[in-house]
């Protein structure tokens, strides 16, 4: 068995990124992938049994680096306010930041054939257990855990991928998505 390298895999996870978020997954195969890599086909086989489970461990290493990213500062002693400012961010600064693969882990999850065979994430039980106990301190309001999860990241991604803003513009409405948060679900 040939010996693994890891600027190879590294190279065929950004081929992979950049080719599905250019063709779409359909329109992606193996061979493209390889040929972007500038690796063989039979190379992308010695770190993947096939293209739909690349696509799913290429996407949970990804889907949970931006969880560890979030993650990032926070911790149970916080105020209410500091983790919504936190998490607001965090995920923008990710977004700015790693903007190919964060769009590649959004097109993955909402494609409900490959994200539904995917294994549940445990970075988001951290943020569930946090979401609860701030909820039973009476720190946050009583909404189900989801609805604050989608109540706060779907802004932010919207400011963060849109192209008609600048930068300090982007910075006002941060600042504006963090204080409606903080008063929306801060008791």
């Amino acid at each position: 068995m040939r010996k693994k390298d890891d600027k190879k895999q590294e190279n065929i996870k950004n081929a992979v990124v950049k080719l599905i978020l250019k063709e779409g997954f359909h329109g992606t195969s193996i061979s493209k992938i390889a040929k972007e890599a500038d690796v063989s086909p039979a190379t992308v086989y010695i770190y993947y049994e096939n293209k739909d489970e690349m696509l799913r461990k290429i996407y949970l290493e990804y889907s949970k680096n931006i969880l560890n990213h979030l993650l990032n500062n926070i911790s149970e002693s916080m105020s209410g306010k500091e983790l919504i400012e936190s998490l607001v961010k965090n995920y923008y600064l990710y977004i700015r930041d790693n903007k190919e693969i964060f769009l590649f882990v959004e097109q993955f999850s909402s494609c409900p054939s490959l994200a539904n065979t995917c294994e549940k994430i445990t970075e988001l039980n951290y943020i569930n257990s946090l979401l609860d106990s701030m909820k039973k301190n009476n720190i946050i309001r009583n909404y189900h855990n989801d609805t604050i999860i989608s109540t706060i990241f779907s802004p932010v991604k919207s400011i963060a991928i849109n192209h008609c803003l600048d930068i300090s513009e982007k910075i006002i409405l941060l600042r504006e998505i963090i204080k409606i948060l903080q008063d929306a679900l801060i008791i």
